[in-house]
Formats: C-alpha cells, sequence, structure tokens
C-alpha cells in the first residue's frame, strides 16, 4: 500500500528536521522510503511569520497485515507520525478561533498523511485524501515529484 506524507519544518535547522523524521519514519514504518522529493522552501502558509519553511513530500510502500482494517492500519501511521513530531519537540495540538478556523503557527516538524492509495477516510483526526492540499504548493509542488516516480 502506498502512502504519501507530506513533511515541514520552519524551526531551528530545517534541513535536519526534515532529515531526522525521515529517519524516524522509516523506524517507525518498518522500511526506508520509496521515494522523497526535493526539499522546498515556501512561505509560511495560513499565518504569519519571517521563517520560511521547508518542505518535502515522501512515499512508503507498506504491507497492510492480512486481516487488519485498511481504516484502523491510517489511524495507526497517524499516530506514529505524531508521537515523531512530540519526540523532536513539537507542543501543542490543534487549535481553532473562536469561529472554528484552523489556526497555524510556527513548528519544528509538521508530518501529514496526504495519501493511502485509493482509500478515503472522514474522520475527525483523520482526512484522507488531505483536504486542503491542492490549496497548498508547498504539498502539490513535492507531491508531484514523486507520484509517479
Amino acid at each position: 500500500m502506498e502512502i504519501y506524507l507530506s513533511l515541514g519544518s520552519n524551526l531551528g535547522d530545517r534541513r535536519h528536521n526534515l532529515e531526522e523524521a525521515l529517519y524516524r519514519l522509516d523506524l517507525a514504518l518498518g522500511r526506508h522510503y520509496d521515494a522523497v522529493s526535493d526539499f522546498i522552501y515556501t512561505e509560511p502558509w495560513g499565518f504569519e511569520s519571517s521563517d520560511w519553511f521547508l518542505n518535502a513530500a515522501v512515499r512508503y510502500c507498506l504491507d497492510v497485515p492480512r486481516g487488519t482494517d485498511v481504516k484502523y492500519f491510517a489511524h495507526n501511521v497517524l499516530r506514529k507520525c505524531k508521537l515523531i513530531e512530540v519526540q523532536m519537540g513539537r507542543t501543542g495540538g490543534p487549535e481553532y478561533d473562536s469561529g472554528g478556523n484552523r489556526v497555524y503557527h510556527s513548528r519544528i516538524i509538521d508530518i501529514d498523511i496526504l495519501l493511502l492509495d485509493d482509500v478515503h477516510i472522514n474522520d475527525d483526526d483523520l482526512k484522507i485524501p488531505h483536504p486542503l492540499m491542492f490549496e497548498r504548493d508547498f504539498v502539490m509542488i513535492p507531491l508531484r515529484q514523486i507520484l509517479n516516480v
């Protein structure tokens, strides 16, 4: 099963943060990634900051154990991604303003699940395909590099 993730960092040594996240993902997912995009610099999206992001996309080809529910599998990958974020120093969870709009902040690492084969999930904490990916060049530019590699 192919899973595509988006990585981003705008605090500290951004290149090191992405490389560290890839290393930790390899360990957590039990294999080396199949493809990784170039690392690209992008302006912050959804908030103001003078610290630009370094972004990338990565693809893993994972085996789903026989009999495993794909939705359960996706949530398990999400838990691993969020644990890596915390281990690398990310603090706080999603924040929303009084109108229910997401509030974004600078972060040492952000890992989002973009696609999981042709799976569609619409849970409160996980939506696949990622609902905002087509609005975000920082996601789509690196993702397009690896979609057919």
